[in-house]
């Protein structure tokens, strides 16, 4: 069911948005594959890769976090459904409508508090243990994971509203 009127707008920005993330997402996995390769060949030869496991789980924080956002878009998300598939018509949009408010609330909050984390490291030049490197840009990726989670989510109770608003016949 498409979004209401201007939601037409926000879904394409979504879906646009999203799979950029999620392409960005693909290339942190093959790069923390090749690094993740690159060190056992370099373990092999004795020499391994300082910082390596903090490289690695750098790549798949962003890997996981750009993702997010794509799978909501593709309901790629294990869904719990024991209760919702018993319901029809309005109690069901009511349901779907108060999930998805609460989900977009929930992970809306946590991409704000995570930015903000980002600031702080920011600020304070917090570094890596390993690699004495800066680690804010990394919170930021993760953050951005988030808001387009949370794009994705906006989109789904505007359907969600939709639905709802039509007696959900």
């Amino acid at each position: 069911m498409p979004a209401p009127r201007g939601g037409a707008r926000l879904e394409q920005a979504s879906l646009w948005i999203n799979r950029a993330l999620s392409a960005a997402a693909g290339v942190a996995l093959a790069g923390m594959m090749l690094f993740t390769a690159f060190d056992v060949l370099m373990r092999a030869l004795d020499r391994p890769v300082a910082g390596s496991v903090e490289v690695i789980g750098w790549l798949s924080a962003a890997a996981m976090a750009l993702a997010l956002g794509d799978v909501q878009v593709h309901r790629g998300h294990v869904a719990v459904t024991l209760v919702s598939e018993r319901l029809r018509g309005r109690k069901a949009a009511l349901l779907e409508t108060a999930n998805s408010l609460v989900a977009l609330l929930l992970f809306g909050t946590a991409a704000v508090v995570i930015l903000r984390y980002g600031a702080t490291l920011h600020r304070t030049g917090s570094l890596s243990e390993t690699l004495q490197v800066v680690v804010y840009p990394w919170v930021y990726v993760v953050a951005l994971g988030f808001a387009g989670l949370t794009l994705a989510l906006a989109v789904d109770l505007l359907r969600s509203l939709q639905r709802l608003r039509a007696g959900a016949a």
